[in-house]
């Protein structure tokens, strides 16, 4: 009797941990649509609202790596002019760290750009959801690959200079 007992206690434990997964989950999901709402939006306190303070934001571009207050200065004249950018997901897989302070996530976007994916981590403080960092990519066929690389090989053979002799 007491094992059976014991068994159902851990199975109800266990349901409880996964429900309050999928919750941690569905709340984070809403995070990360209001956040790309706001930049769609042009509404630069909401979107940044949803940003750590020491948030870091990769861009597209190699020298894209905004730390910070950095990232808000570069975007501001983007919100400015009424439309920043606009990030739709149509896919997009979240991840819990053990205890839900800690979440990542990856998403295939609809953007200006066609798909992008976006990653990043969020981290959880008094109780609300906040993105730490986030990476921008543009995906690029496999079969597209050479050509892709041949038309980016001089700036990144310059920025690669560059970059080496800063070591």
């Amino acid at each position: 009797m007491k094992s059976t007992l014991t068994v159902l206690m851990i199975a109800f434990l266990i349901c409880g941990v996964k429900a309050q997964g999928n919750a941690e989950k569905q709340h984070i999901n809403k995070v990360l649509d209001a956040w790309h709402k706001a930049a769609a939006d042009a509404d630069f306190d909401a979107y940044f609202d949803h940003m750590t303070e020491d948030a870091v934001f990769i861009g597209t571009d190699a020298t894209e790596n905004w730390k910070g207050k950095a990232f808000k200065t570069f975007a501001k004249p983007y919100f400015d002019r009424g439309k920043a950018w606009s990030f739709t997901a149509l896919e997009r897989n979240v991840y819990l760290a053990a205890g839900t302070r800690m979440a990542w996530f990856d998403e295939l976007l609809d953007t200006q750009m066609k798909i992008c994916r976006g990653s990043g981590v969020l981290v959880k403080t008094n109780g609300t959801w906040k993105i730490k960092h986030y990476v921008l990519s543009v995906t690029v066929p496999n079969d597209n690959v050479r050509e892709l690389i041949d038309l980016k090989k001089s700036t990144d053979n310059k920025l690669m200079d560059a970059l080496r002799e800063k070591q």
